[in-house]
């Protein structure tokens, strides 16, 4: 079953300036308290980031949006 409630990050701005997201969000899922997931927000499909977090245990979905992409992750 999906998280209850979702925390969003927008990385579009760390991507723009140069930075790799990857260690914020890294720390924003670790922080996530139970019941609860995150949505990433991208300018383009984040599909290495899907399928590296659906192999250490996540589920993923991912939703189109007409800036970029809406990728949410959470645990059972």
């Amino acid at each position: 079953m999906p998280a209850t409630a979702f925390r969003v990050l927008n990385v579009r701005p760390l991507i723009a300036h140069g930075v790799d997201p990857l260690g914020e969000i890294r720390a924003r899922l670790a922080a996530l308290p139970a019941g609860q997931g995150l949505t990433v927000l991208a300018p383009f499909l984040p599909a290495p980031l899907i399928e590296l977090l659906r192999s250490e245990g996540y589920w993923a979905s991912i939703e189109r949006r007409s800036d970029g992409w809406a990728a949410h992750f959470w645990r059972d």
